[in-house]
């Protein structure tokens, strides 16, 4: 890249001083007569400013764009620029407005949201209440177009505790619920909550599976994609938020090896990316090249499909658990750069119970661990071959690669499959059923920004997470009461007992949270992520 910028210099210097001799003589100025018929010199308008262009990096092409039935990653940062919700979360968790300029809470049941006028979808047509009131009867199943069909059958069970939603006026909703529920106002950040445009999902059939249908009130368009090859979302000009957003455009481009997003972002063919910590040596002293870093609240895990009998047995899982060396996934997997984690992600601070220093089940105990299987009839001669799905990412498939190793030891034999992001998604939907294919898959998700949703909606009986098929009533009773109280304290016993009996019971194991890094060009400015808001792009703009 020097070597490129001395060019440029040697080639504008080497222009510039053939310029100056041509306007001299061999003995001083010379006069210059215009020709006949020489007009004075045209004005010129000003050079219009370079485009400012988003080359996004990408390693998972999306598995769908409907923000009701898919919350993988690799769908979120894209229909995260189209879509939006009534709320969002700052950086210390308070919650802003975005659709909803205001709102009040009558009463521990009744929420009352202002909405702001003129903010139009991508079509053209304002939004209004009817918009949102529509959008939370298609979450729910109750509207006319009935039940909802998706990689989670549907996000309903996030919002079950709607009673009802009436739009009072073209720009008032009233949320009216079941019952006290303390999480509510955090549940409406997610993109399951993401208000979309009632004519496109008529007209698509309550479908908005394909990329073609995403029509938001966001500050990015859809424009145009090839598949597995690149999506570009364009400005919305017609953005409700003055002076934003800053960029023209943004092309994400499928990239799926870590060493060639590395290259394209050297290269300049993108100018962001996410990459893991282990290339964070190799950027090091490139000016060129800047590293925004952040904790997560993902973790990486390891699911159970309890169709196999031989999985049910809980004194297996346990000792799967204590097989596995977590310092050895956080070192090798991510460089150091990762903390040990349940279910409930370091980053959620109060709500976490640290399983590291209180069960047993985190301790590294090979011998134990080859105890409790043999208990369970297993042996050198008698081992328990399990097939595994691991996920598209790089970090889970050497997850994967470790798990096997460590879980040698106690016999049991791991067959791992990796599996592209359309494929892993259908097989953790069927993971209670022997149609998934697979004993255990190896993947990850995030805790959210509410302990009811890093607990019951992943491990509460029915919940749409649940893909395990895993229940406990006592887990249960806790997740009911924990959302019934406002009080913090009481919240953080119930959460915590909860996860005392989950992580007990093993339905998954759980490993670690990482910092997560994205890499960037030194020209890309504004760009602040945070684990509640990591694909906020708004204000994000590209210099030089």
């Amino acid at each position: 890249m020097n070597n490129v910028k001395k060019w440029l210099s040697l080639s504008l210097a080497c222009a510039m001083l053939m310029g100056a001799l041509a306007g001299c003589g061999g003995g001083g100025a010379a006069k210059q007569t215009p020709s006949p018929g020489a007009s004075a010199p045209v004005a010129t308008e000003p050079a219009a400013p370079a485009a400012q262009v988003l080359k996004y990096g990408i390693d998972t092409w999306p598995a769908g764009f409907d923000p009701h039935t898919i919350s993988a990653v690799a769908a979120v940062r894209v229909f995260g620029q189209v879509y939006e919700t009534l709320i969002d979360l700052n950086a210390d968790m308070t919650f802003k407005p975005v659709l909803a300029e205001s709102w009040e809470t009558p009463d521990d049941v009744t929420y009352v949201f202002h909405l702001r006028q003129g903010v139009k979808f991508h079509n053209g047509r304002e939004m209004t209440a009817d918009d949102v009131k529509f959008s939370f009867e298609r979450i729910l199943g109750t509207g006319a177009l009935g039940e909802l069909a998706g990689a989670l059958g549907n996000s309903g069970s996030y919002y079950g505790g709607i009673q009802s939603v009436e739009a009072t006026d073209p720009y008032t909703v009233t949320f009216t619920l079941a019952a006290p529920n303390a999480a509510f106002m955090s549940t409406l950040t997610s993109f399951y909550g993401a208000i979309v445009c009632k004519e496109v999902v008529e007209e698509n059939d309550n479908s908005l599976a394909t990329i073609e249908t995403m029509c938001g009130t966001g500050p990015f368009k859809y424009k145009d994609s090839v598949v597995d090859n690149y999506i570009t979302l364009e400005k919305n000009a017609d953005y409700w938020q003055a002076g934003e957003p800053k960029l023209d455009s943004i092309t994400y481009y499928l990239m799926a090896d870590e060493g060639t997003r590395l290259a394209a972002l050297q290269t300049g063919e993108i100018n962001i990316t996410t990459l893991s910590a282990l290339n964070l040596d190799t950027v090091q002293g490139n000016d060129a090249i800047k590293v925004i870093s952040y904790q997560s609240n993902n973790y990486t895990y390891l699911g159970f499909n309890f169709s196999n009998e031989k999985l049910q047995d809980k004194r297996v899982r346990q000792a799967m658990s204590m097989a596995v060396d977590r310092q050895a996934i956080i070192d090798y997997v991510y460089n150091g750069e990762a903390t040990a984690s349940t279910f409930v992600a370091p980053a959620m601070g109060i709500w976490v119970w640290d399983a590291e220093q209180e069960s047993p089940l985190y301790k590294h105990d090979v011998e134990a661990a080859k105890k409790l299987m043999e208990e369970a009839g297993y042996g050198e001669n008698n081992r328990l071959t399990i097939s595994m799905a691991a996920g598209l990412l790089d970090s889970i498939r050497d997850t994967a690669v470790v798990l096997q190793q460590q879980l040698k030891e106690i016999y049991v034999d791991v067959e791992i499959t990796n599996l592209e992001s359309a494929e892993y998604v259908d097989a953790w939907g069927k993971m209670s059923t022997p149609e998934s294919g697979f004993d255990t898959m190896c993947g990850q998700n995030g805790s959210g920004t509410d302990p009811n949703r890093a607990v019951n909606f992943f491990f509460g009986t029915g919940s749409g997470a649940n893909v395990w098929g895993y229940s406990n009533p006592e887990v249960d009773k806790l997740c009911a009461d924990g959302i019934a109280t406002t009080d913090q304290a009481e919240r953080v016993a119930c959460y915590t007992e909860a996860q005392k009996i989950i992580v007990d019971e093993s339905p998954n194991l759980w490993f670690a949270s990482p910092m997560e890094y994205f890499f960037c060009a030194s020209s890309v400015e504004g760009f602040e992520p945070y684990a509640a808001n990591v694909n906020n792009l708004r204000s994000v703009s590209v210099s030089g």
